[in-house]
């Protein structure tokens, strides 16, 4: 099949089509590696059609109340709510992943745009966030001061990884929707196809004025170039990518605002005095094992180290390396898989060179890729069944800490007390997500939330597991809309979600000063916390 009879994607940028005049880039099917759709961006006008954004899209959203754009959001909702069985399908053919993984992504979107609805509702009839009080100024309090947030009048550019090509829009878009900031999102390429069909049905949909809702696919050449200095960047990727967009003129110069969620070596905890087969042991044991498996792990919050008291190593790495044996690695079409691919053969390659590196520095507890796949061909598949390492001394080696293998990889290394656990975790030198794994009892509880406190300053989200949780739990790797998804150092800095808290970015803080007459009219009561 010529790259000419491949369906080209169009792209939509300030309430207009556009079909792309190059060649283009060709989708595959990370499992079976046929051709899917071909996506370009050659020739869009796109200093053109930001003003466009920002002119018709942000006018359109910034004239209504939050409790109206909330309504915007419901409807978006629905629309993607109707369209889920054709996500599911684009899910398994561009990203090679099974029912439950897709899940994660579609449904986790859905419902992360439904979370901001309610906030927005909750927002009232009010188009400027209050932020803090009156502060007298004068004598008598005859004048004084008083800080408001209100929407930014630029667009809202976000750049997303290959991972979520669903939730990785929706929870970018949703609060910036909401804030009445117009959003144009450009997909990892490689599985844009999923984004690309939600934005086309929104916007055939007809439910979000002109402009507010765009994407752009292929190539991202010139996006950058097109921001100016009211706009927002958000960005989810490598590192190394996030070092060159903060070195760029748009942000450098422009002070565009720029978010960041980059690498991080996330990590799980055992606490001390678990024993082989406890309830704690036993809940560190399965959670790793689905961090590994879930959507290949290739999650930005995915366990990579898994610390254990010394004296479990051994029983840990039987543990683990049992429920990973279990695994099914294939076809996702195939209901007896329980893991699919990831998504490229390109990602593929990174991952097995990845594991080589780390195996020059730990010993290898489980691998999986002995066995056969499920209804896949091994030449063409872009799968990896999992590998779990190990390392009897991580203080010696700090490769352990610092690479981030994008797939079904971790590595297991004991800790002699509390303290060198700690330290341990801080080597990853600033991660998304920690969990921590311990009994239900008072002294427990007190030790659970001492590391907590002491974890979350190199952490954007600690996650505490105990036995009475089990059930309840959300998952170390799942992101809620409602607590804070990002983290410090190499993280990126940055910070999305958390509830009210995401409309921050979006919004440019003020003080006003004047008569208590005046300040009294700017906004309506403070809106109840994130």
């Amino acid at each position: 099949m010529s790259a000419s009879t491949i369906e080209l994607l169009p792209n939509h940028l300030g309430g207009q089509r556009h079909v792309g005049t190059g060649a283009g880039t060709t989708l595959l099917d990370p499992v079976l590696g046929d051709a899917l759709v071909r996506v370009d961006a050659t020739g869009l006008d796109l200093p053109g059609g930001f003003e466009r954004v920002r002119r018709q899209g942000g006018a359109a959203l910034r004239a209504l109340t939050y409790r109206e754009r909330a309504g915007l959001l419901k409807a978006v909702a629905q629309v993607l709510q109707a369209g889920r069985d054709a996500y599911f399908a684009l899910s398994t053919a561009n990203s090679g992943t099974v029912k439950n993984d897709s899940a994660v992504d579609i449904d986790g979107a859905i419902y992360t745009i439904g979370v901001y609805a309610k906030l927005g509702e909750a927002l009232g009839d009010a188009r400027v966030l209050a932020d803090g009080e009156f502060v007298a100024l004068a004598k008598g309090g005859a004048f004084g001061s008083r800080h408001v947030q209100v929407p930014t009048r630029g667009l809202a550019l976000c750049i997303n990884a290959f991972n979520f090509p669903s939730w990785g829009l929706w929870e970018k878009a949703a609060p910036a929707l909401l804030s009445g900031v117009p959003v144009v999102v450009k997909p990892a390429t490689a599985t844009a196809w999923l984004t690309q069909r939600m934005v086309q049905d929104v916007i055939d949909a007809g439910v979000l004025p002109a402009g507010a809702l765009n994407v752009v696919c292929g190539s991202s050449a010139g996006l950058l170039d097109a921001l100016q200095p009211f706009d927002g960047l958000s960005f989810t990727g490598s590192a190394d990518t996030a070092a060159l967009l903060r070195r760029h003129p748009a942000v450098a110069e422009r002070s565009v605002r720029i978010n960041i969620e980059a690498d991080s070596v996330n990590s799980a905890l055992l606490m001390p005095g678990a024993t082989p087969g406890s309830a704690a042991f036993e809940l560190l044991v399965k959670e790793v094992a689905r961090e590994m498996t879930q959507k290949s792990g290739q999650k930005c919050t995915a366990i990579r180290r898994v610390l254990v008291p010394e004296a479990l190593y051994g029983a840990a790495a039987e543990a683990i390396g049992a429920r990973l044996a279990r695994v099914t690695v294939g076809n996702p079409r195939n209901e007896s898989v329980r893991m699919g691919a990831l998504v490229s053969r390109a990602q593929f390659d990174a991952v097995q060179a990845g594991i080589a590196q780390l195996q020059g520095v730990a010993e290898t507890l489980h691998d999986g890729r002995g066995a056969a796949l499920v209804d896949a061909d091994p030449a063409v598949a872009a799968c990896v069944a999992p590998v779990l390492l190990g390392s009897r001394d991580p203080d010696q080696h700090a490769l352990l800490h610092t690479t981030e293998v994008f797939g079904p990889v971790a590595t297991l290394m004991p800790y002699r007390d509390l303290d060198h656990a700690r330290a341990l975790v801080a080597r990853g030198e600033g991660s998304l997500a920690c969990s921590l794994y311990g009994e239900d009892d008072d002294a427990a509880a007190d030790a659970l939330a001492a590391t907590a406190l002491d974890l979350a300053a190199v952490h954007g989200r600690v996650h505490v597991v105990t036995p009475a949780v089990a059930a309840l739990h959300t998952g170390h790797g799942n992101v809620m809309p409602q607590s804070l998804h990002g983290g410090p150092g190499r993280a990126g800095g940055g910070e999305e979600l958390g509830g009210l808290r995401a409309l921050n970015f979006h919004h440019r803080r003020a003080a006003v000063q004047a008569a208590p007459t005046v300040l009294s009219r700017l906004t309506p009561p403070t809106p109840p916390a994130a």
